[in-house]
């Protein structure tokens, strides 16, 4: 048999493909029409009515634009609806843009330090090409969401507001990027040279200091102290002045992240199993990213306990599967992909995580699920893209997706069963930077 493609073997695609009926009417539909919108199932909509038993009262989206701070968002959603709440202040934001200021300067830090950590590796080490990789973008994982608020605190929007490049982080991506890989090599020649571990952080230091003057020309200056001046929704005037971040934070919030647990559902992983990664905890002290693989059904058991408790959910999934972004749909039976291709598309969950065909590519917030008998149907989810896609922001994510394509949700330890309480407690196994999970 030959290894390549041959003539014959041409004329044989050929012939199979004209003994698919109706070959050439799906071949128009899908070059004019899409994937998605040739596959999208109509009839299945009346399955998606967005009415649902258990639901959580809360305001406008907001929109992360075109960066990526949906995992930032997302932690910043769940603390402001009770904030909006308590406070009698509709549609509140916390600012995005003050904790990506810290983001990014904490992430520049670790790569430096982690540069030093590996300073003696050869190049194609796995590990150092890792961290090469890794770099100062703008994603991230919930435990550094929760770092930053309790490192640095949070302020209002208005206090500072988005910038272009928060908006749009690409520019500023490339920037930093370009110069903390020209960081690494300065370093890595600087030991070379004989400079001693004290001596290249005392060089890392200063190379900190010109990312923080980057920062600030992209981001704004963070405020050190604002004062907190507000109207409340029954037209009442509020001023307390003269506040730092962590004092805002400790007196208006005062979140106990430490109450929260990490659920996720790895089945290419030990269940049962506490997984850390440390190759994402760059913030030094801060709380460490672990996730507890507890298996799908006690993820939607805290989930649901949580928003009938009412409590949003930070959760992380895969979302460019199965999904309309402009409808602000999330369903795997929507959008019958194998059926238009008459294809075997069944990689499971593990196999697609294995494969590295899934991932965790972005973080929401669970707002509400509807329950027939008690079991799931579908899910409220508010995304952070802005009000302009799906329901004025809101998306519906059918119980199906959930299963394939949620990997992990953050909830209050008090939703948790003894059984899970103790694998969110076991010693954490540590994963390398290249898992699945990573």
């Amino acid at each position: 048999m030959e290894k390549g493609i041959a003539a014959k073997d041409l004329e044989k695609f050929q012939q199979d493909l004209r003994s698919i009926p109706a070959n050439q009417a799906l071949a128009r539909a899908v070059q004019q029409n899409g994937v998605l919108a040739t596959s999208a199932d109509h009839a299945f909509l009346a399955n998606l009515n967005r009415t649902f038993s258990v639901e959580v009262e809360t305001d406008g989206v907001t929109n992360q634009k075109q960066s990526g701070r949906c995992w930032l968002f997302a932690t910043l959603n769940t603390l402001r609806h009770d904030f909006a709440k308590k406070y009698k202040l509709k549609d509140f934001q916390f600012s995005q843009n003050y904790n990506s200021f810290y983001d990014r300067l904490e992430k520049a830090n670790k790569m430096l330090e982690w540069a030093i950590e590996l300073r003696d590796r050869p190049v194609d080490d796995r590990e150092y090409l890792a961290m090469l990789k890794w770099g100062d973008d703008d994603g991230g994982q919930w435990a550094n969401g929760a770092s930053l608020v309790n490192k640095y605190g949070v302020v209002p929007a208005s206090v500072m507001p988005e910038t272009y490049n928060s908006d749009k982080t690409k520019e500023i991506s490339d920037v930093l990027n370009y110069k903390l890989k020209n960081d690494v090599v300065d370093l890595r020649a600087k030991y070379q040279a004989g400079a001693s571990e004290d001596e290249l952080r005392s060089v890392k230091k200063a190379k900190i200091s010109e990312v923080y003057r980057i920062l600030v020309y992209a981001f704004g200056q963070p405020p050190v102290k604002f004062d907190f001046e507000y109207r409340d929704d029954d037209k009442k005037y509020h001023l307390d002045p003269d506040l730092t971040p962590q004092e805002f934070f400790q007196k208006y919030v005062a979140a106990d992240f430490s109450e929260y647990a990490v659920l996720a559902d790895a089945p290419d992983h030990e269940a049962g199993k506490n997984l850390a990664l440390p190759s994402q905890d760059y913030i030094f002290g801060g709380v460490p990213v672990e996730m507890a693989n507890v298996g799908l059904a006690a993820v939607k058991q805290a989930a649901i306990a949580a928003l009938k408790d009412g409590q949003t959910v930070w959760f992380g999934c895969d979302v460019g599967h199965y999904s309309d972004r402009q409808k602000g749909i999330l369903a795997t039976e929507y959008f019958q992909k194998a059926e238009l291709f008459n294809l075997d598309l069944t990689l499971d969950k593990a196999q697609r995580l294995a494969t590295r065909e899934g991932e965790c590519s972005h973080a929401m917030t669970l707002t509400g699920v509807d329950l027939v008998d008690g079991r799931p149907t579908k899910w409220k989810v508010e995304n952070s893209w802005g009000e302009k896609v799906g329901e004025k922001g809101y998306f519906i994510m059918s119980d199906q997706w959930f299963d394939e394509y949620v990997y992990e949700v953050v909830v209050a330890r008090k939703y948790l069963s003894a059984e899970d309480l103790k694998v969110v407690d076991a010693p954490a196994q540590a994963l390398e930077p290249w898992d699945s999970l990573a």
